[in-house]
């Protein structure tokens, strides 16, 4: 499914009206350090369910260095996580899955059209197609930069199991 219009137009959305910022988008997403992918949170549209966050890319960024020498572009895999934390966000906020964590459970129809620089803003939106409370959200996205999409597809989150995963790692379940 390749999209040809805007989740949400940006030129109707008022970046100076940030919504959530770093420390409410951590009360929804577990993400830190390196790993926080979003600067803010600037729309919401609960009966839609929809939302717009956006990254604000610097020359500081853990792949700049690597991500290719003298030419750094932001990588596919980090735009991808960013457009996952827009859709946890969401799915936390408006408790989509219940009080679950959200993680990966699949990407569909992704394409990268344009190149992601720092300096630039990533603009992520998300807008829910389908819910399967308590197991699979699918969430339509697009990134853009300016008026470019630059990554757009279908995302599935499912739960994680958090307290499964911690029993792993627990010294007692070594062996």
């Amino acid at each position: 499914m390749v999209a040809k219009e805007f989740i949400v137009d940006p030129d109707t959305i008022d970046f100076n009206n940030v919504l959530a910022d770093i420390d409410e988008i951590r009360k929804y997403n577990p993400q830190r350090f390196e790993m926080e992918q979003l600067t803010a949170i600037v729309y919401e549209d609960p009966v839609k369910v929809a939302c717009v966050g956006y990254k604000d890319l610097t020359q500081d960024e853990f792949w700049v260095r690597g991500h290719m020498p003298g030419m750094p572009l932001m990588p596919g895999v980090v735009m991808l996580e960013a457009v996952a934390q827009v859709c946890c966000y969401c799915s936390h906020k408006y408790k989509l899955l219940g009080d679950s964590m959200v993680g990966f459970g699949g990407l569909e129809d992704v394409r990268f059209r344009d190149p992601v620089l720092p300096g630039s803003r990533l603009i992520v939106m998300c807008e829910l197609l389908k819910v399967r409370k308590p197991r699979l959200i699918v969430c339509r996205f697009q990134g853009i930069v300016g008026r470019n999409i630059v990554v757009e597809g279908v995302l599935k989150g499912i739960p994680i199991p958090v307290d499964y995963l911690k029993t792993l790692q627990s010294p007692t379940s070594a062996s």
